[in-house]
């Protein structure tokens, strides 16, 4: 009869050793031996009838092997069901254990022993006294005017002027790598483009009004593009943008058509086009004021993340949870996919450490507070998800396929995992926000971005 002994051996690190004697790996060991005296096919013999001793000699030291480890580590899985130890990872198998010591001939007692970390008992911070703020962004007229911009050139109609004569013509030009008199080098880089005027720098601008389809220009990356649109260009060109050497390259631009947006007027027609489910938008004022709930509901999901940071760091610096250090840094040693070196672990350990911490506090908080995830919630977020990639939420006609894919993308573990993992971390912290008394404080969307890099800054 097999016997299971624990020691503590650290903080919430203990030792168990698991003891089989004859009785429990024999029996199995010897009917494992007559499986395969019945289906073995050696050479000689007819199947069925090789000898005993053949088998156990061919065989036997590998079966016994199997069927003492076979018996330790049911007694071990055994003790740690009926014992209902919440234990980190796997139990860590001890270096003592050599199963080169198992010998058939000689059948006795065989000790295993093995480490576990031991997961803590502890109580949550109290989220109703945390130092915590609610920002509202706040929406101002240039937002609103520059959205309504976008819109009208979005929804405008494309003409072809004949010549560049404002900021907002679009361009359609091809590259060329070329010498400073615009003579094109073979092999060099070749490659169309599409920009607007008011993308190239301010000097440069000079060069292109006037110009119609098919006239050339030669220039420098380096001077005809400010910064911003310089670095894209250099990436959408192939260059290197570690190279300096790659600004002083030259191109001969050649303009291959040119056009302009006439942006539409501020009409009923154009603001159904733009909310075709809203019909109570009929004036500008209407039209002025649904852009800004738009722009405020985008601004409530950054500053609602925003908090939940918060909240994150409030509960991750404020409870108090001890770990047994020891054993996950012998964890991390060897139970990982790959072994970590003692100045890997050193350097990795804090990290790891809070991501532990997390994830027994957002565990909590589920068993706390009976959250679950059904079935259908995460089909509805699937459905979703592929509603917003095809942009299919003002779609008209038959809309079954999506039924179909969204079956399909849930045939996927993966997928599903992603989801379910989602939507109970959504659902944690909105759990946790619910205990929250934060204060609430009205933000410029700059003063907010500043928060936003400090708080970046100050936890990496």
């Amino acid at each position: 009869m097999a016997t299971v002994t624990r020691e503590n051996i650290g903080l919430l690190n203990d030792k168990i050793t698991v003891t089989v004697n004859k009785d429990d790996y024999f029996p199995p060991f010897e009917k494992a031996l007559k499986q395969y005296a019945k289906s073995a096919n050696i050479p000689g013999f007819r199947k069925g009838m090789v000898p005993a001793g053949i088998i156990k000699k061919m065989h036997g030291p590998a079966v016994y092997t199997e069927e003492v480890l076979k018996s330790i580590e049911k007694n071990l899985v055994d003790y740690l069901q009926q014992e209902k130890l919440d234990i980190f990872a796997q139990p860590l198998p001890s270096g003592e254990n050599d199963a080169r010591n198992l010998d058939m001939n000689n059948p006795t007692d065989y000790s295993f022993n093995f480490e576990v970390g031991l997961k803590p008992s502890f109580e949550l911070a109290d989220l109703s006294k945390a130092n915590l703020t609610r920002y509202s962004i706040e929406v101002d007229d240039k937002m609103i005017d520059d959205e309504v911009e976008r819109l009208k050139l979005r929804h405008g109609k494309m003409t072809d002027p004949e010549a560049i004569t404002t900021d907002e013509n679009v361009l359609n030009v091809k590259f060329e790598e070329s010498d400073a008199d615009g003579n094109v080098i073979e092999g060099g880089i070749s490659k169309d483009n599409s920009l607007l005027l008011k993308y190239f720098s301010a000097d440069f601008k000079q060069n292109l009004l006037g110009k119609k389809q098919n006239d050339t220009v030669v220039l420098q990356l380096k001077s005809a593009f400010d910064d911003k649109e310089r670095e894209w260009l250099i990436s959408d060109l192939g260059l290197n943008k570690e190279d300096e050497t790659a600004l002083d390259k030259y191109f001969k631009l050649t303009i291959t058509k040119v056009g302009l947006v006439e942006k539409r007027e501020l009409n009923e027609e154009f603001f159904k086009e733009v909310y075709p489910n809203k019909e109570n938008i009929t004036t500008e004022a209407d039209f002025r004021n649904e852009i800004k709930n738009e722009i405020s509901k985008g601004f409530e999901a950054q500053t609602r993340n925003h908090l939940h940071h918060q909240i994150y760091h409030a509960l991750i610096d404020n409870t108090g949870v001890e770990f047994p250090e020891s054993f996950l840094k012998k964890w991390m040693e060897n139970g990982g996919e790959q072994a970590k070196t003692p100045e890997q672990i050193e350097e990795e350990f804090p990290s790891f450490k809070d991501q532990l911490k997390w994830t027994l506090i957002s565990d909590k908080i589920v068993i706390d507070n009976n959250i679950e995830v059904t079935p259908d919630e995460i089909r509805d977020s699937v459905a979703n998800e592929v509603l917003n990639y095809f942009g299919a939420s003002g779609m008209q006609g038959d809309m079954s396929w999506i039924g179909t894919y969204v079956d399909s993308l849930l045939k996927d573990k993966q997928q599903v995992e992603n989801t379910y993992r989602k939507i109970l971390s959504q659902k944690v912290f909105e759990t946790t926000e619910s205990k929250t008394a934060p204060a609430e404080k009205i933000v410029s969307l700059d003063e907010f971005r500043k928060m936003q890099e400090e708080h970046q800054h100050h936890h990496h």
